[in-house]
């Protein structure tokens, strides 16, 4: 049995969350724990079908149920919950993963906008994102606008860099690119962060990798729209109990359907590149 590294945030931390949607924590998993994630990811990496960008490893948990050993760790659980409470749901995961070189670029975005029509209210599902790699500003690490995550509409366009691993983008009229701050992060460090937070990270042009696993949670209390993405997303009851009347998965069966039913280009758990689903679908 592996025992699980509990973060206790201080009031301090969790007043700096509630001013500015983020925080960034030392150390999330025991070091055997994370290094064997991380020894994980690199058989999934070299694994890769034909043709797949790193970027693109969107829900790799629906087919790999070793991830939930990490999903659902109790210490990442005990962080989530003081951010959203008792009752937590999983409710996505992804691997992304710049290469070295040729790392695609995120724009600026919030992540309630791609899964509005996935769980009502978007707004209140967090991200832990888990540095695999070192990331800083020369690889493309994430850039996020503190204070930025008051929910309300915001203006989207096309997105117009080639790069981009999205297909919109928040109009940049509505972003201060001056405001933003980087989230320079070791090894087993990682970042959580509000949907409603707008953030974005540049293209890799290094020569370093940059990877890190983003685990996705959401309050039971939040709607899964399983009657319209079911066929394609599913949720997974990690602590707690249900206060919405969700459907939930089984982290011991593999779903490889989802990932079919998803389509070429789609990821994000809503965004698509050019060829996707439209955003918002599961």
């Amino acid at each position: 049995m592996t025992i699980a590294t509990s973060t206790r945030l201080t009031e301090e931390d969790l007043r700096f969350y509630e001013r500015n949607g983020y925080l960034t924590v030392p150390q999330l998993l025991p070091r055997e724990k994370f290094d064997q994630l991380r020894a994980h990811f690199e058989d999934k990496l070299v694994n890769l079908p034909g043709g797949m960008r790193p970027e693109d490893m969107d829900v790799p948990h629906f087919t790999d149920t070793r991830l939930f050993d990490w999903l659902l760790d109790p210490g990442v659980l005990d962080l989530v919950e003081q951010i959203i409470g008792p009752d937590i749901a999983l409710f996505s995961a992804h691997f992304f993963c710049k290469p070295a070189g040729d790392g695609k670029s995120v724009p600026w975005h919030d992540d309630a906008y791609y899964w509005r029509e996935t769980i009502i209210p978007a707004a209140k599902a967090v991200t832990v994102w888990l540095a695999l790699d070192p990331v800083d500003e020369e690889n493309g690490c994430m850039r996020v606008v503190p204070g930025s995550h008051a929910p309300g509409a915001r203006r989207y366009r096309p997105t117009t860099d080639p790069t981009s691993v999205f297909d919109e983008e928040l109009d940049p009229d509505s972003v201060d690119p001056a405001q933003a701050v980087p989230l320079r992060l070791r090894p087993n460090e990682c970042s959580i962060h509000s949907a409603t937070l707008v953030h974005g990270s540049e293209a890799n042009v290094s020569a370093r990798r940059r990877c890190g696993f983003t685990m996705r949670y959401i309050s039971t209390d939040v709607r899964f729209n399983h009657e319209e993405v079911g066929d394609r997303h599913q949720i997974y009851l990690a602590r707690g109990t249900d206060r919405a009347g969700n459907v939930y998965a089984d982290p011991s069966t593999p779903s490889p359907e989802l990932v079919a039913n998803r389509g070429a280009g789609q990821n994000y758990v809503g965004a698509r590149r050019p060829g996707g689903a439209r955003p918002g679908q599961g």
